[in-house]
């Protein structure tokens, strides 16, 4: 008889599977690696939509651990607060962009009845198969708007990087940081470089700002001041039906991305997640649920722990639940928060650029792995166009409404594929 979960077994090799382990002295840290990881967007997610992000680091724990259950503990994912939901979140409450949000009732109901079609649709995958999700996103599509995703990313961490002569260097001192022990470091090191990139830069910003002035020094004021221990406010959702009719279709934009994630994944480990795309749908959709009914975003599986995935090679989904449970512990702590803002903006910035950079990089792979073939003017031009949707921003206006550059890249790939399809006996 099958086990529900699997066994862990600890592995040898320099690649760890979904299904292996590494011995708990390795996993604790690289579960710590994961939460600093997302730990950057998923508190300017909620910033940015005027949300608590100490709520927002607590359910994010509590997602990982639902879609850990769901998927059976063999999805290797973290979940964290998804960008696609800020345009809208911001146009239903009309926040002005600073401080709490409080207008945050009818944001939270419309996030709810997202995950709730996003379960749906789940839930049809389950009892149909996937299919028709196959036929409608094939790794052309769902390639495309991974990379697109990562692609939309890119001037966050180039603005993150930009700035005085010393701001560019700590930025790029991350970055090779990363890069070097990625690439020469013993396997030990390469599977904490994100956390030792991030020391480094910590480091030279302590020099080179506390110490000679050259960079806005970092200020442990807020740090010195925030409580050990604090239960964080929550929030009741209000159920209003234009902002849940305007808030509820971000499922589709998060359907395909974490298809593409799913995918990528995959291609990463050499096993396939196609059997699983139904229950990670359901396990991110109730997460979603859950999230919005206290107080927290819309959540979706990282690319930012893919980075890391793809850069340390481990891939242990016990490494995520190790991430879960600290970040539900630090969500009733005022001063992670606080030790988090600690982080310099220009460490961040050359912490994005290697991350953001390895997820297009992954969805090239995913090209490569199935054999996508750009002779053929279908996937040249659904590619294409994605990308450069992705990339450059492309925001679409229906009244209040606005789709963002994910959104329109996620829907072009979507209809230029299907568009480009009619008429042909193969797709």
């Amino acid at each position: 008889m099958s086990r529900y979960f699997p066994r862990w077994p600890v592995a040898h090799g320099p690649t760890v599977l979904p299904g292996e382990r590494l011995s708990w002295g390795a996993t604790i840290p690289m579960g710590v690696q994961h939460l600093v990881a997302m730990s950057g967007s998923t508190i300017l997610g909620p910033l940015l939509m005027g949300f608590d992000p100490n709520l927002a680091i607590l359910f994010s724990g509590i997602g990982t651990l639902i879609f850990f259950v769901l998927t059976a503990g063999r999805v290797p994912s973290y979940l964290g607060s998804s960008f696609s939901f800020i345009a809208v979140v911001v146009a239903v409450t009309g926040y002005a962009g600073a401080g709490p949000n409080p207008n945050i009732g009818p944001a939270l109901g419309g996030i709810i009845a997202a995950g709730a079609l996003y379960t749906l649709i789940g839930a049809v995958v389950m009892a149909t198969g996937t299919g028709w999700v196959e036929r409608l996103m094939p790794p052309a599509v769902t390639g495309a708007i991974g990379a697109a995703i990562g692609l939309n990313l890119a001037p966050v961490a180039v603005q993150g990087s930009q700035g005085s002569g010393p701001h560019v260097f700590v930025a790029m001192l991350t970055l090779l940081a990363v890069a070097l022990i990625s690439t020469f470091g013993p396997v030990a090191l390469r599977r904490v470089s994100i956390l030792i990139g991030i020391a480094v830069g910590y480091g030279a910003v302590l020099v080179l700002g506390n110490g000679f002035g050259l960079l806005p020094p970092v200020s442990f004021t807020e740090l010195s001041a925030a409580p050990w221990f604090g239960v964080p406010t929550f929030h009741r959702p209000e159920f209003s039906a234009p902002a849940m009719a305007l808030i509820a279709p971000v499922a589709l934009i998060l359907v395909a991305e974490n298809l593409g994630h799913l995918k990528a994944i995959g291609a990463m480990t050499g096993e396939s997640m196609d059997r699983y795309i139904g229950r990670g749908f359901i396990g991110d959709g109730l997460a979603t649920m859950v999230s919005g009914a206290g107080g927290g975003t819309g959540v979706t599986t990282y690319v930012e722990n893919m980075g890391v995935m793809a850069v340390t090679r481990v891939f242990s989904t016990l490494v995520f639940v190790v991430a879960a449970v600290v970040a539900i512990a630090l969500g009733f702590s005022p001063k992670f928060g606080a030790l988090l803002r600690t982080i310099p903006a220009p460490v961040l910035g050359g912490l994005a650029v290697a991350v953001f950079g390895l997820i297009a990089a992954a969805m090239i792979r995913l090209f490569v792995d199935n054999r996508v073939d750009f002779a053929d003017p279908r996937n040249l031009f659904t590619v294409g166009i994605t990308l450069v949707f992705g990339a450059g921003g492309f925001t679409v206006q229906f009244g209040s409404f606005a789709l963002g550059g994910i959104g329109t890249a996620t829907f072009a790939a979507l209809i230029v594929y299907q568009l480009l399809g009619i008429g042909r006996r193969t797709p």
